[in-house]
């Protein structure tokens, strides 16, 4: 199959990259930066008649969409951005692999809950009470993705990091290998994600998919590729198992890496004030994604360790 990545030059994105390399399918990484040495397709998703001629042109059957305004505190005073990337790009996307017949993945985030109170894991079906603008914009992605009735893939993560580009976990290896203390909040309850662990759970999708269409229109070039809809069409969540705090992901960032001089305190989130409140537990239930596709979750800290080492350039400790 022909399948397009946007946003390919992300944190996700490259995950995507390592993962195609072990697949038999042709990847087109798209987006609007170019990174020396990565081969890469430009392509404007906020642009209708952009995303329909690539998708007509290359023939595309699956579309996987990493690109997003992800900027979480700038968001809240540039709205109107983020809800032409987070919600109106998406939709073209989805319009466009509607008429195509294709499926589009989506990649949402814990953000679209948070304002009601609650303590057991997020679960797919449950109401989005966003407490900031981009919380919002990635809701209203996926409440247009849904209106459009493309068959969609729509995968809620949660702090996300990797080897590549700007994340917590970079963020933290730095500052715990040269401040002597450090304050994180310890108020703020989630699951990091591995982007390569995400990456493959796609991947996964992908050849559910793959398996669903070859069944009902067969390889022949005269089938109707809209004959059916997809029937794992839907919302799930994907995150790695377990749950920590901030603080406690980053004591543990700091101890695969060796930084023990530094001192790390817990705080709590007011002593840090930001535009935005941010949700105070956000675990998702994982369930449906593991039943449906059949996927092993890793734990956190166990992808944890294999990202530092990757970072490191070394093995896992």
């Amino acid at each position: 199959m022909n399948i397009l990545v946007t946003g390919a030059n992300g944190q996700l994105g490259n995950e995507m990259r390592i993962v195609a390399r072990q697949a038999g399918d042709n990847y087109i990484f798209t987006d609007v930066n170019e990174v020396e040495g990565l081969t890469t397709t430009y392509l404007d998703i906020t642009d209708i008649d952009a995303v329909r001629a690539i998708v007509r042109e290359r023939d595309v059957q699956v579309v996987v969409n990493c690109a997003a305004y992800t900027n979480v505190d700038a968001a809240e005073t540039n709205q109107p951005l983020a809800e032409k990337l987070n919600a109106e790009a998406p939709e073209n996307l989805a319009v466009a692999m509607k008429e195509a017949g294709g499926l589009l993945i989506q990649i949402s985030t814990d953000y679209v809950f948070g304002k009601e109170p609650y303590n057991t894991p997020c679960k797919e079906d449950q109401q989005g009470t966003p407490t900031g603008v981009y919380g919002l914009t990635k809701l209203h992605g996926e409440q247009r993705i849904v209106r459009t009735g493309c068959d969609h893939v729509i995968i809620r993560t949660a702090w996300l990091y990797s080897e590549f580009g700007k994340n917590f976990c970079k963020t933290m290896l730095g500052l715990t290998a040269t401040k002597p203390q450090l304050k994180v909040v310890f108020d703020q309850v989630g699951t990091p994600t591995y982007a390569y662990d995400l990456a493959q759970a796609i991947a996964t999708v992908v050849e559910d998919y793959r398996r669903t269409r070859l069944s009902r229109i067969g390889d022949t070039p005269t089938a109707n590729p809209t004959a059916s809809a997809y029937l794992h069409s839907g919302v799930y969540h994907f995150s790695n198992e377990g749950v920590c705090s901030w603080y406690d992901f980053t004591k543990m960032i700091a101890d695969y890496a060796g930084h023990h001089d530094c001192d790390i305190q817990p705080c709590h989130s007011d002593e840090f004030p930001s535009p935005v409140k941010r949700p105070a537990f956000s675990v998702l239930d994982k369930t449906k994604i593991k039943q449906t596709f059949g996927i092993k979750v890793p734990y956190w800290t166990d992808s944890l360790r294999i990202c530092i080492a990757n970072i490191n350039n070394k093995q896992p400790l």
